[in-house]
């Protein structure tokens, strides 16, 4: 038996109507490396490095708790997306000047980060954060 975990990676799939649009979005303007990309008369994929995955398991309160912190009120479902990022705020501009909905400009939140909310290609809500040193 060893300690090595049972699960080696943590894939999110999004499955995007425009998939150039897509592409270019979280490629080229958010910066997720390029690790592999198939393409066949059924379809294509591409999958793009997002640095260390976590998943977030959150109750209902809580996570009306953080779309109040975040945006003012209740704007997502079950599944949202966290970019840890450098600026937040200028990760914001860049990715909204590529076609994101900012839905709440970067806030400073109770947990000490700035935090920003997004309505990215694929009807995807992300968190952009920066963890505040203070």
């Amino acid at each position: 038996m060893t300690d090595e975990p049972a699960v080696r990676e943590l894939r999110l799939v999004v499955t995007a109507a425009d998939y150039e649009a897509a592409l270019h979005f979280y490629r080229d303007v958010l910066g997720l490396t390029e690790r592999a990309a198939f393409s066949s008369p059924d379809g294509r994929v591409t999958i793009l490095d997002a640095g260390r995955a976590t998943l977030e398991l959150t109750d209902p309160n809580h996570a009306a708790f953080i779309d109040e912190v975040e945006v003012g009120r209740r704007v997502v479902g079950h599944v949202r997306v966290a970019f840890q990022v450098d600026d937040s705020v200028a990760t914001t501009s860049k990715l909204a000047a590529a076609g994101a909905e900012v839905i709440a400009e970067p806030t400073r939140t109770p947990w000490n980060s700035l935090n920003s909310r997004l309505e990215a290609p694929g009807a995807l809500q992300l968190t952009l954060f920066t963890e505040l040193d203070d």
